[in-house]
């Protein structure tokens, strides 16, 4: 059975998931204390137990609310694009996008994975593989529009997300580029690479799709 998630729209949720968040990225996962999470938003600890019941279940809520949150963006964006070379352009804007929005809760996520316990972390898994899944498409898409030379779409995909999850390791807005103009960036790089790269065999039938818990965070 599903873990019952709150309502998106939840403000309170919001502001408990940011803040969490912070003190994630600030103390880790192990350091880090409900009762740090409680001054850090001002909420009583009995509100913040309205929303979960341990910290396993505040680390699923910000890992399922991200990748969700990034997933629906995306495919409400490609509803309205039809090119093959456009539809990928836009998985890197919308990635791009979300993680430089929110530097900290990619800390947690790429920081984080690990300390997941089941059954969160398969329910994770499960939305990371729905998003990889939806990347492969749009690479296979474009492959198959004669857009690449490079086949092996796992390696391509992977290699985009690589270049893609560690931007909040080195993004300094002061010098570098902004969302818009960092994700046409990394979209041409990674295009020029696979319209141009000596073409190689695809994913053989029965292979593994991908490590999930390293996909997307």
């Amino acid at each position: 059975m599903a873990t019952a998630i709150p309502r998106k729209s939840d403000r309170k949720l919001q502001l408990i998931l940011r803040h969490a968040a912070t003190v994630f990225a600030e103390k880790g996962f192990e350091g880090a204390s409900i009762r740090d999470i409680s001054r850090s938003c001002g909420i009583s600890l009995s509100g913040l137990y309205y929303y979960f019941e341990s910290k396993q279940k505040l680390l699923f809520l910000i890992q399922s609310h991200a990748f969700t949150s990034i997933l629906e963006r995306l495919e409400q964006r490609l509803e309205a694009e039809a090119s093959p070379e456009r539809r990928l352009r836009l998985l890197v804007e919308n990635h791009v996008d979300y993680f430089l929005s929110h530097p900290l809760e990619m800390k947690v996520l790429s920081h984080e994975a690990e300390a997941l316990e089941e059954p969160f972390r398969r329910e994770v898994a499960a939305i990371k593989r729905r998003y990889y899944e939806l990347a492969l498409r749009l690479y296979q898409d474009l492959a198959r529009s004669g857009g690449v030379r490079a086949t092996n779409a796992r390696v391509a995909v992977l290699g985009l997300f690589g270049m893609m999850n560690w931007i909040y390791t080195w993004h300094n807005p002061k010098v570098d580029p902004r969302a818009e103009t960092l994700s046409g960036i990394i979209a041409s790089i990674f295009l020029e690479g696979v319209k141009n790269g000596r073409a190689h065999g695809g994913v053989a039938r029965g292979e593994r799709l991908a490590p999930l818990e390293r996909v997307a965070g």
